[in-house]
């Protein structure tokens, strides 16, 4: 089978790659062996469904050694964010597509078991009926069925409360840098869920809080102490993960992302990403329009 051929399938493998493993690198790993795989192979009848079947089970394979290290991870694993302003990773039509590949249902998504992320994705995201999703994971379809109510029991409450409108979050993620930039610890705290919850992925590479911070004046008196460190930073708004997210710069290099979730007017989840092995893919900004401050002179 020619590269061509395979080439037109890729942002649908890499969508589904990155949804089922959370780190690009990876993805694009299972892609290139599902490559390798495609090139050797011959009467693919229908390229979509073989390439689906292939990838979701090399990602399965994969997510298994991947829990083993992320077990011995310095502090908070969270995914590893991507820009998602063109179609590099898969559909994002719909809003439940665009949730399933945020940071906040992605991380959610690491206390399922291999299969039951497989065919919670694969069902959520990419809206295949049981029967399909059976034949690629090769199972049958009442157990598809009962691997996808557990994924969604798993989830339960703890899934995000997310709004759907990406101009409400965006407004009000600037009104939270506004009452940060000012040290307006009240003004933080007005814009905070009572339960919000912080967390924090340094790597033990940079310095981060090690555990979730939890409550809103904690989560605020937090914030306030992150600012102090970015106000050297360019900040822009960028879509990370299908949301409006920030992304500070140092000297034009990536040093943290801050991605949120709301609901009801108020953000209800803060997720800071500083291992710069996770930010090395997005140097350059995606939205130059969306500045919010520059580096003080």
């Amino acid at each position: 089978m020619n590269v061509e051929a395979f080439e037109q399938w890729r942002p649908l493998m890499m969508g589904l790659a990155y949804r089922m493993l959370g780190e690009v690198h990876e993805a694009e790993d299972a892609v290139q062996d599902a490559y390798l795989r495609w090139s050797q192979a011959e009467g693919i009848e229908a390229p979509a469904a073989w390439l689906t079947k292939v990838v979701t089970n090399l990602c399965i394979n994969r997510l298994n050694s991947a829990r083993v290290r992320r077990e011995s991870y310095a502090g908070t694993w969270l995914p590893e964010p991507v820009s998602t302003a063109d179609a590099a990773f898969g559909p994002m039509e719909t809003a439940e597509q665009r949730e399933t590949v945020s940071l906040a249902l992605l991380s959610l998504m690491e206390n399922l078991t291999p299969a039951e992320r497989a065919v919670f994705v694969l069902r959520e995201a990419f809206a295949y009926p049981h029967r399909e999703i059976a034949d690629i994971i090769d199972v049958t379809e009442a157990a598809s069925r009962q691997l996808h109510s557990r994924a969604r029991k798993h989830l339960g409450d703890a899934s995000p409360r997310f709004d759907p409108d990406p101009t409400d979050l965006r407004k009000l993620v600037e009104r939270f840098v506004a009452a940060a930039s000012e040290g307006d610890v009240s003004g933080l705290e007005a814009l905070l869920a009572e339960d919000v919850i912080a967390w924090s992925d340094g790597g033990g590479k940079v310095t981060a809080a090690r555990r979730p911070i939890l409550g809103r004046n904690r989560v605020a008196r937090f914030v306030l102490g992150v600012v102090a460190q970015v106000e050297a930073m360019d900040l822009d708004f960028e879509e990370i993960n299908g949301r409006p997210a920030i992304v500070g710069r140092l000297h034009g290099e990536p040093a943290i992302v801050a991605a949120f979730e709301a609901s009801n007017g108020r953000i209800q989840g803060l997720w800071n990403v500083l291992n710069p092995d996770k930010l090395q893919r997005l140097s350059h900004p995606t939205s130059p329009s969306g500045h919010l401050w520059r580096e003080k002179e």
